[in-house]
């Protein structure tokens, strides 16, 4: 039902944070695959990707993964971000019933939430693919797809993955 999508590059501890959040979904038949679209990692992503049972995708980025990619719908989210209890109901209510890509609310603190990271993955975005591709430009991330949306809001939480650097 849903391809999971993550960018990497050098997001080895990342990487495996999002996966571990995500082996419920697998276990339900909720997750379909995970694709890591990686642009020139140096350190283990791609070993944390193959035995996790992830698609690798090393060249071709975005574009390579969204060929890639058999579910309907799409979930786009950064390395590092963990999806709480309860999205695997959000996700499957929103795909029975819209087409309208959705993010996930903030968990954490009020201040967090406030103030925390505005990066447009930082919340995930839940698209259908058939809509991610017609918003994919040429080269393109993952984030220029989540820029162009206006996305509901889903009944589900998300810790932000950790700004870098």
């Amino acid at each position: 039902m849903l391809s999971v999508l993550i960018e990497t590059r050098n997001h080895e501890d990342a990487l495996a944070r999002t996966l571990a959040c995500l082996v419920s979904g697998a276990v339900e038949g909720v997750v379909r695959e995970v694709i890591v679209c990686d642009s020139g990692s140096s350190d283990r992503t791609a070993v944390v990707a193959e035995h996790a049972g992830c698609h690798f995708v090393g060249e071709g980025g975005l574009e390579a993964g969204l060929r890639k990619a058999r579910g309907d719908w799409l979930l786009l989210i950064e390395p590092g971000a963990r999806l709480m209890d309860g999205w695997m109901d959000a996700v499957l209510e929103h795909a029975g019933e819209a087409s309208a890509p959705a993010k996930f609310r903030r968990s954490g603190r009020l201040m967090e939430r406030l103030f925390g990271a505005r990066r447009p993955l930082a919340q995930a975005l839940m698209i259908t693919k058939r809509e991610a591709q017609a918003l994919a430009k040429p080269g393109s991330a993952a984030d220029v797809i989540a820029r162009q949306v206006k996305a509901r809001r889903l009944d589900a939480e998300i810790m932000v993955a950790p700004t870098s650097g």
